[in-house]
């Protein structure tokens, strides 16, 4: 779908990279002509199909307003009535990426041709995203079952009733049944979980590099990861994990015995653990894949059928619980990573001094990166709480169920921080140790990554304030994934 510099928006076939690579300005879009007719044949029945039965925020109002039926005038003063009662601008205010994903999205989505909304939404979508135009858009006001006031904040924008974040489209007029038809969508959450996601995944990867520099340093077994062992219990993300570790320490194939019989679980049991977290992100990939293509406005336009069907696919079930298991499974990955952090410091596993000291006795070397790790541990250990149990009855009971994805994405992004932030408390930590014990990592890949590594984490052996190490680190974990070995 996407090639170095243009990514063809036609509604069916959009991946998470390319929402990552367009939210990011490095691809440009465009959108197919095949979807753009089918647009204009939906807005076409839409119109239709409005002149001789009830359609739900065409001829009607929404919510518990669902049987008050509106006039509309063409200038679409009702719609207008609509963007503005359900745009409060309350919240925080959305970084440009974020803004600039969920336009993708829903760009895409409209094209998929199940709205009915006039074209013209789709050719300022297009042209805001070509020219770097970017609306000003609010995150408090969704639960799940679309994203209505972030989207009538971006429609209100479109229509030149808002003022532009930055750059400028010229405003397009608004048709009766417009309004809903943008805002009968989650992409703002969809693309928020896409970014998040990404992130997650990159973390993941990277955990593995740092894994394997806590193997070299504390002398582990081979074992673990041996092929015959995950053969015997062959879930697709251990595996997976388990393959990845013998490329990263064993390039050459020499499968030397570690120090121990058998190694602590933050070693031993990695695999194990890390594996529901990679089947957890290739399955929230899966899930977010489907929704980013998905004709779910309600009402639906039919074009082939010429028929219009109210319908439930607003809610956000799915992704809401893709996000729920992968936090809670990310949730795991870093308890182990900081499990591996006290290992690092325990003189019994190194052969090292405590606490990995240089300094005269009683010195603290990286005593406090526990309490770091173990902060940051705490507070994702908050953010993997499921969201999924909780829901809401609202519009005088008409919207009786909620999904709460919104606040499943916000948790992610708290899941994220924090793990890096666990991740980098490692990666310091196992980087001074092979550097004490002037031990080189094993492997090709791995020698790669640490000697990157070595000119850019400061060898500071004397005590001292450790912060700006710890965020070096978590800038460098983007850059190991580079030197990852492929996943097929």
């Amino acid at each position: 779908m996407s090639g170095r510099d243009f990514l063809i928006i036609d509604g069916d076939s959009l991946r998470c990279q390319d929402v990552v690579r367009a939210s990011h300005r490095m691809t440009s879009v465009s959108l197919a002509p095949d979807a753009e007719r089918a647009v204009v044949r939906a807005n076409q029945v839409a119109d239709e199909l409005s002149r001789i039965r009830p359609v739900y925020g065409r001829t009607t109002g929404v919510g518990a307003n669902r049987d008050a039926v509106v006039i509309n005038s063409a200038a679409g003063d009702h719609d207008l009535r609509l963007l503005r009662s359900h745009a409060p601008g309350i919240g925080d205010q959305l970084d440009e990426v974020s803004v600039r994903a969920a336009m993708v999205v829903r760009l895409n989505q409209l094209a998929a041709a199940g709205s009915g909304i006039h074209p013209a939404f789709l050719h300022a979508l297009e042209q805001a995203l070509r020219t770097d135009a970017v609306p000003t858009v609010h995150d408090l006001g969704t639960i799940g079952t679309g994203d209505l006031t972030a989207l009538a904040e971006i429609a209100l924008t479109l229509t030149g009733h808002l003022p532009w974040a930055s750059g400028h489209v010229e405003p397009i007029g608004l048709e009766p049944g417009d309004a809903l038809a943008f805002m009968s969508s989650n992409a703002v959450t969809l693309a928020r979980a896409v970014l998040v996601g990404e992130e997650l995944r990159r973390l993941l990867d990277a955990a593995h590099l740092v894994t394997a520099l806590s193997y070299c340093a504390m002398g582990g077994s081979a074992e673990a990861f041996a092929e015959q062992v995950h053969a015997r219990r062959p879930h697709p993300g251990a595996v997976r994990s388990a393959r990845t570790m013998r490329e990263l320490l064993w390039h050459e194939g020499d499968l030397s015995p570690g120090r121990r019989i058998q190694d602590p679980f933050g070693l031993r049991a990695f695999c194990q653990v890390h594996g529901p977290a990679l089947d957890s992100s290739e399955a929230l990939t899966r899930v977010l894949e489907i929704e980013v293509n998905a004709a779910a406005e309600n009402p639906l336009v039919d074009v082939a059928g010429g028929a219009v069907f109210h319908h439930g696919q607003f809610s956000t079930a799915y992704p809401a619980l893709a996000l729920d298991q992968l936090r809670a499974a990310v949730h795991h990955v870093a308890e182990l990573s900081a499990a591996r952090l006290a290992d690092l410091v325990e003189p019994d596993f190194t052969g090292l001094t405590p606490f990995l000291t240089s300094g005269p006795p009683g010195s603290s070397g990286v005593m406090i990166l526990e309490y770091i790790a173990h902060d940051a541990l705490g507070m994702l250990r908050h953010s993997a709480s499921p969201v999924t149990l909780g829901t809401s009855v609202i519009s005088r009971g008409v919207e009786d169920h909620a999904s709460f994805t919104p606040q499943a994405v916000r948790s992610a992004r708290s899941t994220a921080a924090n793990y890096r932030t666990v991740l980098s408390c490692e990666l310091v930590a196992a980087t001074r140790a092979l550097r004490l014990a002037e031990t080189a990592p094993r492997g090709r890949l791995l020698g790669e990554a640490f000697h990157g590594l070595l000119g850019k984490l400061p060898d500071l052996r004397a005590d001292h304030q450790l912060g700006q190490e710890i965020e070096i680190a978590g800038g460098l974990l983007d850059d190991l994934i580079e030197l990852m070995p492929s996943a097929e």
